[in-house]
């Protein structure tokens, strides 16, 4: 019998170490990111499948997986810019909201400002040549001189008729 409760106090002994030595620290479990916080990465995005719609709207079944793929890898601890390069990574840049400024994808930021600016010095310009007309001309000298002495003699004929 002794040796019975023996046993019995010492896995009693080990339990309640077990207990209170933890052999590894436990973390609180971070909260479920909000669909605000979701949507907010997700706006940024758009739909591989769909043509131009973004993913915090799109309807498809695809769109609501990545959706909650999104907020696995919030509640992971993944940042903002970490999802969007899993996201470029597995569908490339096309699922960008805006284009990443590197190679051809550059004039998309520099051919509108370009072209409002190059529109604007022409209504500019038409707008100033309204407000200065150039001078008329006088009406004769609309009416080239005879060169010849056949033409001058025709034409003072026809004014008699």
């Amino acid at each position: 019998m002794r040796n019975i409760s023996a046993k019995v106090l010492l896995a009693l002994a080990l339990s309640v170490a077990a207990v209170l030595l933890p052999s590894e620290t436990v973390f609180a479990q971070q909260p479920t990111p909000s669909d605000d916080q979701v949507n907010a990465i997700a706006k940024q995005l758009y739909c591989p499948v769909c043509e131009n719609i973004p993913l915090d709207v799109c309807p498809t079944q695809a769109c609501a997986q990545w959706r909650d793929l999104i907020r696995e890898k919030l509640a992971a601890g993944w940042n903002e810019q970490q999802i969007k390069d899993y996201f470029v990574d597995q569908y490339g840049d096309r699922v960008l909201g805006t284009p990443p400024v590197r190679g051809l994808n550059w004039l998309a930021y520099l051919i509108p400002p370009v072209a409002i600016l190059a529109g604007a010095y022409v209504l500019f310009m038409a707008l100033r040549s309204r407000q200065n007309p150039t001078e008329q001309p006088d009406s004769t000298m609309l009416v080239p001189p005879p060169a010849d002495e056949y033409v001058s003699r025709l034409e003072e004929e026809v004014k008699k008729r």
